[in-house]
């Protein structure tokens, strides 16, 4: 009985000092998932996070737009290398000819892929590196990264090229539309407002006027260097955006539209499902 006794004890104290080992196990193991995920989390956290911008493939227009905007300012350097010309001006409703007189340059025919002639070894010499190509840039980092991009380029001595990016620091890239938008400045303090815990402005309770604080942190365009607006290049920057969404996937127009019929099919095959059930079973007794 003894000798069954101190068995029994030892093999409960083994248990449970295995459960408690399991237990510190499974906690580490806990701990070091939880800092795992915290690191992406840090890591978004700091991103520039920017302007949401929900791109808009019922806008053909703009998409007309951006297709000319992207062939004289970008395909020069990124190329759309698994997107054909004339798949684009057939999907963007713009006539063949036109397209041929007014958005290929490269002398390629209506059926060629968008690509560009810069070679990979003057790439790396004049920028670093090879322009990437755009194609999937969209499914990649989405329309609001892209629409971020190219607002938020600034002018940088610090740089190379003059020009650096608040959502891509210490890109190799030129401002290429800076003609258009002018010259931006990073970091001009100007007074703004006083926001209350309402959201509404804080104000002087013996003037009524607005009571403001120095801001240190916005982007400001030196008056008279761009040729558009601010609201105009804000426009061009959507149409640019709006035609690479496109680009990503140019069938998820028709897969969208497509969609919303095979759902209403499916409701009507339900409802007479349903009814036909309903007359099968009518006269079975339960």
């Amino acid at each position: 009985m003894n000798v069954m006794s101190s068995q029994t004890s030892a093999s409960t104290g083994g248990n449970q000092s295995g459960l408690r080992s399991a237990k510190r196990l499974l906690g580490v193991a806990f701990g070091s998932l939880i800092m795992l995920l915290s690191v992406p989390a840090l890591a978004a956290g700091a991103a520039y996070e920017g302007e949401h911008f929900e791109a808009d493939l019922n806008d053909l227009p703009s998409m007309q737009r951006g297709f000319k905007m992207y062939v004289n300012y970008c395909i020069g350097c990124h190329s759309l290398q698994y997107q054909r010309y004339e798949k684009t001006a057939d999907d963007l409703g713009i006539p063949h000819e036109i397209a041929l007189e007014n958005l290929v340059f490269t002398g390629q025919r209506i059926g060629g892929l968008m690509v560009n002639a810069m070679a990979e070894k003057d790439a790396k010499a004049w920028f670093g590196g090879k322009a990437p190509d755009l194609t999937m840039i969209d499914r990649i980092k989405g329309s609001s990264y892209i629409y971020n991009y190219l607002k938020t380029f600034y002018a940088d001595d610090s740089r190379p090229l003059g020009f650096n990016n608040l959502a891509f620091p210490n890109v190799g890239m030129p401002h290429v539309m800076a003609e258009l938008q002018g010259i931006q400045r990073n970091n001009v303090c100007l007074q703004e407002p006083v926001i209350a815990e309402n959201g509404g402005e804080k104000r002087d309770p013996l003037s009524g006027e607005p009571i403001t604080e120095e801001v240190c942190d916005n982007l400001v365009v030196d008056e008279g260097t761009g040729s558009l607006s601010a609201e105009e290049y804000d426009q061009v920057v959507a149409d640019i955006t709006n035609f690479l969404h496109y680009v990503g996937e140019p069938a998820r127009a028709d897969r969208n539209r497509i969609g919303v019929f095979v759902l209403l099919f499916l409701v009507i095959m339900f409802a007479l499902a349903w009814l036909l059930n309903r007359e099968y079973w009518k006269d079975v007794e339960h």
